[in-house]
């Protein structure tokens, strides 16, 4: 089927595009042009959206798992429900995040979500309906984070960075390992994060009590971002800034944010966006498996969880999110001065960078139909995958 798309605005992950016309088939976009240039051929169906901006549909660096599964399943069917949930609010693509465990356990998760990502079509499950997101790599949190800003992850469970542990990891991956949150503090970590970074895996510093000299190492080895800028961290100090500090004036360096209300208070959220900025900020959901259920007892990577009025705890502190990423834009707009257009590249066009997988975070000519629409207030109105369109 031939589709045509218009909006009062397109944002392509690089520009923004007045009265644009998108023309899409076969799950594809076959054109970009503005209204005035495009030639309306044939009679497809048309679809117009004109008080609203058309953009990449949301791609999401941290996820745990959603309507009631968690990615270290790594079964067609739990990804199949995650994707599905993620679909419902935005999300196009996502990094299968897995969290500390034994170490055979994260070997067969990760052999299990590689088979899946090299054949997407095997979610596809019998007999289900409906466009899903995609898990398009991993990102490994853990094993190798401190003891001491561990949150939830299993202390029992925790290595000290080893570049034979880390290789076996790799390999099980099978090439789909994009990211890796790594305490740059730990012996070896500086080591660590120079190999990973040498066979194309991003380093994230994360769950970490690094001084602001044991950040700036890891940094010069290779690492980009920061895993969930605020939680799990070293706090501020006006005299050893750790961490934190060092993550918020490295202006190289990009940074996650949970944008839940709960993980960061608003005050904190504008500061970070102060410190970050357009080109650097990255919004996540850390969502796990209770993400769209009710309240109750849901698993991460293993251990129980308890969800109750938004929050998701275990042992008494805050294990992952039900945060969703259409949530994420709506908080951010309230808690900053931000613009739709502004906060769209903190979901699409700086995650898709700072991975290397820029095919995730834009609208092009001979892509993947996957799009969402935003209304003025940053309410998804309508969103695509494979230029399907998603029940919502």
């Amino acid at each position: 089927m031939r589709r045509l798309l218009t909006a009062a605005k397109l944002w392509d992950g690089v520009r923004l595009i007045d009265h644009p016309v998108v023309e899409i088939e076969e799950g594809r976009i076959r054109s970009i042009e503005s209204i005035e240039l495009a030639e309306l051929r044939g009679n497809p169906e048309h679809l117009d959206f004109p008080a609203a901006l058309l953009a990449p549909a949301f791609f999401d660096v941290h996820y745990h798992g959603a309507g009631g599964h968690d990615v270290m399943e790594a079964s067609p069917e739990a990804l199949y429900a995650i994707g599905s949930m993620a679909a419902r609010h935005g999300t196009g693509s996502y990094l299968a995040t897995t969290v500390t465990a034994p170490l055979d356990a994260t070997l067969r998760s990760l052999s299990g979500l590689a088979k899946l990502i090299h054949k997407p079509e095997l979610i596809e499950a019998p007999g289900k309906n409906g466009p899903g997101a995609r898990p398009v790599g991993i990102h490994l949190e853990g094993p190798f984070l401190s003891h001491a800003k561990r949150g939830v992850q299993p202390a029992e469970h925790l290595l000290a960075p080893d570049i034979s542990t880390f290789d076996r990891l790799f390999d099980a991956a099978e090439g789909t390992m994009r990211l890796m949150t790594l305490a740059p503090e730990l012996p070896g970590a500086v080591e660590l994060a120079a190999h990973a970074t040498k066979r194309g895996v991003r380093v994230s510093l994360g769950h970490s009590d690094a001084t602001a000299a044991e950040t700036r190492a890891a940094i010069a080895a290779g690492a980009v971002s920061a895993t969930h800028t605020f939680n799990a961290m070293r706090a501020l100090d006006h005299r050893e800034p750790g961490i934190l500090g060092t993550v918020l004036t490295t202006d190289s360096l990009f940074a996650e944010l949970i944008c839940d209300g709960v993980h960061v208070a608003p005050e904190m959220v504008k500061l970070w966006w102060k410190a970050k900025g357009q080109a650097r900020a990255i919004l996540v959901s850390d969502a796990m498996s209770a993400t769209g259920m009710p309240d109750g007892e849901y698993q991460l990577g293993g251990f129980p969880v308890q969800v109750a009025n938004g929050k998701a705890m275990a042992r008494g502190v805050l294990a992952g999110s039900v945060l969703t990423l259409d949530r994420a834009l709506s908080n951010f707009l309230e808690f900053t001065d931000a613009t739709v257009e502004q906060v769209l590249q903190l979901l699409t066009a700086n995650p898709a960078e700072m991975t290397g997988l820029d095919q995730a975070g834009c609208l092009c000519v001979d892509g993947a139909a996957d799009l969402i629409v935003v209304d003025a207030a940053g309410k998804i109105v309508h969103s695509m995958l494979n230029g399907q369109v998603v029940m919502h």
